[in-house]
């Protein structure tokens, strides 16, 4: 049983400011998006109207969370905590006397998000590592203290790197950088890795700058870095790989892609596995974003009756983060009367069909699975089968609703 401990805390406040890169930054009011959350006959929720902007009020006292794990061991020992939250767990006040009151000296810890930036002391790591943590999510950006100082606001970088060394030594450390063409990749980048390699990271994350609304930020704060021109998504698949095959520790990328499992849709490179899928008996239109369209394509065009299906892209590149303005741009002509959407679509299912709609053709929209696959930032402690277990698990729940309500 693993168990998640929520300390709360809000971006920018309880980070110790926010990082120049940071997708928080500048976020706006906005409306309720709806979700799957909300009820069918009403949009908006807590998690689409608050959860989504990290809506936490601040940090929560330790006696909280204590009680809150306690209420979900209900008097079992469990055999890892995770302590997570909305701002960067280096900077909450009670992280070292809360790593030890859940180890204590037996339960591993893992420390799911933390930058360094709110370490005081070269040491601290020394202690939570005494307390029982042996994981440690890590956001270096980069080891130049420089570039740390500069980008991520930290004022005592130095203490943070020593802390990530600290970490490394002890700990299965997976970093992650936020790639900003000119600042952190290039001769930077080879430095940061480096460095890592040196230190004993177990694996690092590149993840891939978001400066506008189409490649995700639907907070209204778009561009967050104006003048900066993200890199492609094909730069930045050949950045992942060209840094993959240069180090031996994993390097992965997000939004794509892991160089050893094949993700994001490594079903698309295994027609044997595709093979043995259940028939598709039904067709549908499947809406999807950028990213995993022509890979969902070769999918379902090695399946027997995959051209049942159609694959349609709005102008998004993440699907979890399509919202209802992104299907103002479907050509209706080409949606089927039954239409998947990702489960985790930013829109509700009224609205949605309303707009779909508008040609006077009846069509169903069904939520498909949460995921169909993993990012990087999952996938780098996995392996190249439990990645494929994982999609012929949500392929098949796919295809099942498909076979269930498609035309």
């Amino acid at each position: 049983m693993d168990v998640l401990a929520d300390v709360g805390g809000r971006p920018g406040l309880d980070c110790r400011g926010f990082c120049s890169y940071c997708y928080f930054k500048g976020v706006k009011k906005v409306p309720a998006f709806g979700c799957k959350n909300c009820m069918p006959f009403r949009k908006g929720c807590d998690y689409c109207s608050r959860a989504i902007m990290e809506g936490y009020p601040g940090f929560k006292p330790i006696n909280d969370v204590l009680f809150e794990v306690a209420q979900r061991c209900m008097g079992s020992i469990p055999d890892k905590v995770t302590i997570s939250g909305g701002g960067d767990l280096s900077c909450y006040p009670d992280l070292i006397p809360l790593a030890r009151m859940l180890g204590q000296g037996m339960v591993p810890i893992s420390l799911g998000y933390t930058s360094g930036k709110g370490f005081e002391s070269a040491d601290d790591a020394a202690e939570l590592i005494d307390a029982g943590v042996n994981e440690v999510s890590f956001t270096v950006f980069s080891t130049n203290p420089e570039l740390r100082r500069r980008y991520m606001g930290d004022r005592h970088p130095e203490i943070a790197l020593e802390n990530l060394k600290s970490f490394c030594r002890s700990c299965a450390v997976y970093c992650a950088a936020v790639i900003i063409p000119g600042v952190n990749d290039g001769p930077e980048l080879e430095r940061t890795c480096n460095d890592l390699e040196s230190m004993g990271a177990r694996g690092l994350i590149l993840m891939r700058f978001a400066n506008q609304r189409d490649q995700g930020l639907i907070l209204g704060n778009d561009p967050i870095m104006p003048g900066i021109t993200p890199h492609s998504i094909e730069e930045f698949r050949d950045l992942v790989t060209r840094t993959a095959g240069q180090y031996r520790f994993r390097v992965t990328g997000t939004p794509l892609w892991d160089p050893v499992t094949g993700a994001p849709f490594a079903l698309a490179r295994r027609p044997d596995v595709i093979s043995r899928l259940t028939p598709l008996r039904r067709g549908a239109s499947i809406i999807t974003s950028r990213v995993a369209a022509p890979m969902l394509r070769s999918i379902f065009s090695q399946m027997e009756t995959g051209d049942r299906v159609n694959i349609l892209p709005v102008e998004k590149d993440i699907g979890c983060l399509i919202t209802i303005e992104d299907f103002y741009g479907l050509d209706l002509d080409r949606v089927m009367e039954t239409v998947i959407i990702p489960g985790r679509t930013m829109a509700h299912e009224k609205e949605i069909k309303g707009i779909l709609s508008k040609d006077g053709r009846e069509r169903m929209i069904i939520r498909g699975p949460d995921t169909l696959t993993v990012d990087g930032e999952m996938s780098i402690s996995m392996s190249a089968e439990e990645v494929i277990d994982l999609e012929v698990e949500a392929f098949g729940e796919l295809i099942e609703a498909i076979n269930a309500m498609g035309i």
